[in-house]
This record gives C-alpha cells, sequence and structure tokens, in this order.
C-alpha cells in the first residue's frame, strides 16, 4: 500500500531538494541535487532554471507512477531576490538573474528622489537598499536597461510561485516574496508602493499561502501550494508549535538573523542603518529582523587567535562554559577585542592576547564580546513595548554553550531554549498545505538554557 506523503522542492542558492513528509510529518525520503551554473546575457552567472525544471519534473513522474508513495500535496520554498519574467503565453522572456549581479551605478538616477529619498523609501519599504538584491529594483533595471526583454514580458513572478506555475498555469503573488526586502511593499499603508503603479508596472496580487491549486498527474489530482520563500517558511513550524506565547527566532549560522513574527512597530530610518527590516509571515503579519554577521566574524578571529595559541581552527568546539570565568567576564564588562564596535573587515584586536594564558580563557573573552553584539541585535527586533515571552536559538550557535547561556543572562525576564529542528524550511513549506495538521504537534526539540548566576 502507497504512503500518503507531501512533496517539497527546497530550493537554495547551492542545494536543490526534494523532501517527502508522510501525514505525520516525518520525512520518509530525501534527494538532493547540485546543478552547475550558467551565463546570462551579460556573462554573469545564474541558477540554469531549465535543468532544475527537468528535475522537478522527472522526480515527480517517478514517484506518482512508483509504488511506495502517493502525493496528496507539492509545494516549493526557494531563496528569495529572483524574479521570472513571462509572456503572454507564459514562456520566460528574460534570463533568472542572480541577485548577486551588480547593477548599472545609473540605474536608480532619480529614482528614490520621487518618493522622499533613499531614507524614507527604505524605511516606508523596509527595505534597505541593495540593489538587485532588492526584487522590485531588479524589475525597475530590465525595464531601464533590458527593453528587448521587457516588451515581451506580460507576467511577472517571485521564483517560488513560478514553480508552482510550471504545475499550475496560475499567476499569484505571495505576501512572504513581496515582503522580503523587495522594495514593493509599503508597509505603512499595507500594499504595494505607489511607484510601480507609476511605472505601469503590474503585479499579481498577494494570496494566501494555504491557497492551493490542481494539478493533474498520472490522472490523479493534487494539491499544489503557490510557494513560500524560504526565511519565512522556516518560520512556521514555530508559529504553529509555539502556542500563544510570543517569541524571537534566531536563526545562527554565518549570519545570526533574528526574528520576531509578533512585531507592531513601524520600522524606524535608524532600525534601517543599524541593518533591521521587515519580512511578511504567512499569517500576513510584519516580521521584524535584525542580523549580525556573526558566524563569519566568529570564524576569521578564531583562526587568527588558534594560530596565536598553536592549536587547531576547530579547538573551540572543545571548550565548555566556564561559569566563573563568564562570571568574572559579564562583571568586568570589558570590550578588548572590539573595544569601540565592531569593524568594517570584522577582524578583531587581538594585540591583547598575550594578557591571555591559553586559548580558552582568550575563545572565553571572543565570545562574551560578540554574544554582547548579539544580544543588541536582538534588542533591535522588539518592539518598544515588548511582550516576547520565548527566546528560540537554532542553527550552530545553538551548540555553543558559552553563547546560549550569556544570551539567557542577558534577557533574565525570557525563557531561552535551544532548539534542534532539521530541514526547517521544508517542513514549513509542508505543512502550509497540510491544513489537516493540527498545531503544536510538532516536536521543536527545546531544551531551556539556564542563566548565569
Amino acid at each position: 500500500m502507497k504512503k500518503d506523503v507531501i512533496a517539497v522542492f527546497d530550493v537554495g542558492k547551492t542545494n536543490k531538494k526534494l523532501l517527502l513528509f508522510d501525514e505525520s510529518l516525518n520525512i520518509v525520503f530525501q534527494d538532493e541535487k547540485v546543478f552547475k551554473g550558467k551565463a546570462d546575457d551579460d556573462g554573469f552567472e545564474c541558477d540554469d532554471i531549465d535543468r532544475l525544471l527537468i528535475w522537478i519534473k522527472d522526480s515527480l513522474a517517478r514517484i506518482v507512477s512508483g509504488e511506495d508513495y502517493e502525493i496528496k500535496a507539492i509545494n516549493f520554498s526557494t531563496y528569495g531576490a529572483t524574479i521570472v519574467y513571462l509572456d503572454k503565453d507564459g514562456n520566460r522572456t528574460a534570463p533568472v538573474y542572480n541577485y548577486l549581479k551588480p547593477m548599472p551605478g545609473d540605474t536608480l538616477k532619480g529614482f528614490y528622489e520621487k518618493y522622499g529619498g533613499v531614507e524614507e523609501f527604505s524605511r516606508k519599504t523596509a527595505s534597505p537598499a541593495l540593489d538587485m538584491l532588492n526584487s522590485g529594483l531588479q524589475i525597475y533595471w530590465l525595464k531601464c536597461k533590458k527593453p528587448h526583454y521587457w516588451g515581451k514580458t506580460k507576467y511577472i513572478l517571485h521564483f517560488p510561485q513560478y514553480l508552482s506555475y510550471i504545475l499550475t498555469g496560475q499567476i499569484v503573488s505571495d505576501y512572504t516574496s513581496i515582503g522580503c526586502h523587495t522594495a514593493l511593499w509599503d508597509f505603512d499603508n499595507w500594499k504595494y508602493h505607489k511607484w510601480l503603479a507609476d511605472e505601469n508596472i503590474t503585479l499579481p496580487e498577494p494570496v494566501s499561502n494555504s491557497r492551493a491549486f490542481k494539478y493533474i498527474a498520472n490522472g490523479k489530482q493534487i494539491n499544489v501550494g503557490i510557494g513560500i520563500h524560504d526565511s519565512s517558511a522556516s518560520l512556521v513550524p514555530y508559529l504553529e508549535a509555539g502556542g500563544d506565547k510570543e517569541f524571537i527566532l534566531i536563526s545562527s549560522g554565518t549570519w545570526a538573523i533574528n526574528m520576531n513574527p509578533f512585531s507592531n512597530d513601524k520600522l524606524t530610518a535608524d532600525e534601517l542603518r543599524k541593518d533591521c527590516l521587515c519580512y511578511i509571515s504567512v499569517n500576513q503579519k510584519q516580521v521584524k529582523s535584525s542580523r549580525l554577521f556573526l558566524g563569519h566574524i566568529h570564524e576569521i578571529n578564531c583562526v587568527k587567535i588558534s594560530d596565536f595559541y598553536g592549536v587547531s581552527c576547530n579547538e573551540f568546539k572543545n571548550v565548555k562554559a566556564d561559569q566563573g570565568l563568564l562570571k568574572k567576564l559579564i562583571s568586568e564588562n570589558r570590550f578588548v577585542f572590539f573595544p569601540d564596535s565592531i569593524p568594517s573587515d570584522y577582524y578583531a584586536d587581538l594585540g591583547c592576547l598575550k594578557e591571555y594564558p591559553d586559548f580558552m580563557s582568550a575563545y572565553h573573552q571572543l565570545m562574551f564580546e560578540l554574544s554582547m553584539f548579539e544580544a543588541e541585535a536582538i534588542r533591535l527586533a522588539l518592539d518598544k513595548e515588548d511582550t516576547t515571552e520565548n527566546i528560540y536559538i537554532t542553527g550552530g550557535f545553538a551548540r555553543n554553550d558559552i553563547f546560549t547561556s550569556l544570551l539567557a543572562t542577558s534577557f533574565p525576564g525570557k525563557n531561552v531554549y535551544t532548539t534542534e529542528l532539521h530541514n526547517a524550511t521544508a517542513l514549513g513549506a509542508a505543512m502550509v498545505v497540510n491544513p489537516a495538521k493540527k498545531k503544536g504537534e510538532v516536536d521543536l526539540a527545546l531544551k531551556r538554557v539556564k542563566a548565569i548566576t
């Protein structure tokens, strides 16, 4: 007898995954591919979308015709800041450009000035000015710089909705894609920004991520979701399982991304300057987010400190939190390696390493300072009238007990937990097309972190 499953294609910049979830949302099958990129019309590398589509269709055909699984629903989660342009017949009119592609310096000349200047425009759209990383400005760029493509374009889709469209033929948008530093959404008035109408650019109206359309495969009807932006997808399991308690989710890795899906405050210009922005959740609510280049700063400075003491660059993995030493560091509250702030090259001032007898003590000092910077970044994501009860830490730094205990100490009025939830992005995409799943049933593998006392 075939097992009922939900199929999720989780498309990252590097890794492309197919995951099958059973009715209890356990992963029963996983396939992972890495596709070589191709050059766009300017010679800049981009994804090979044709190869990706072949893999998606071949994978579905193989599963549908197989004896093991019965696909009940399909959904897509993808990276953001990526636009697909279609003609009246649904064919792509332009390459799917890489968001790392440089934008010509004259593209936005006079653009921001029409809408109150770059600072006010960025505040209103909750989108730091990032050129191609603002997908709305990719659209503007194509209109201005590639008229031969623009003249053929009738429909404009974000990447998740394009993959869904390939199966369903439905032209829609979703809140999670348009709300992620796109420069498209007016967060003050909760609608598309007026610049689109001024430029005669029409985008599909967003619909709920729980919306599904029909797809016929092998004579069988399958529900297909509209797709979801990966950052918002990773929040879904926590929103579903977290009950009514408000929380901050820290996704830690190369970046520590601090997401507050319960924020009501409008983003300020000062917060934007400090690297804050807003997303939109599957609940169609603002998600205030801050970030710190935590993993990168940690990595490059651990290498330097390891070299100084003649130990492996992975020695930090063997360091356990010394409660007595941490109490001393908290009491002294000294910033030795980053005395003023984190510099633009992210390297610490390591001239004082001779003060520390060994790697362990120097590492504690480094982590104290990085944890304090991270605590400040978290505070940026909190509203003025903060009602957050829980802080969830996921990713690599959830396994660093110096980091987690210092954060728990920095927020004495909140419950701090580590959480280990694998493939949270794909799981979130599966959950939004699986309405039968009851809230609270996802195991977040929470572990309470004790403050230093």
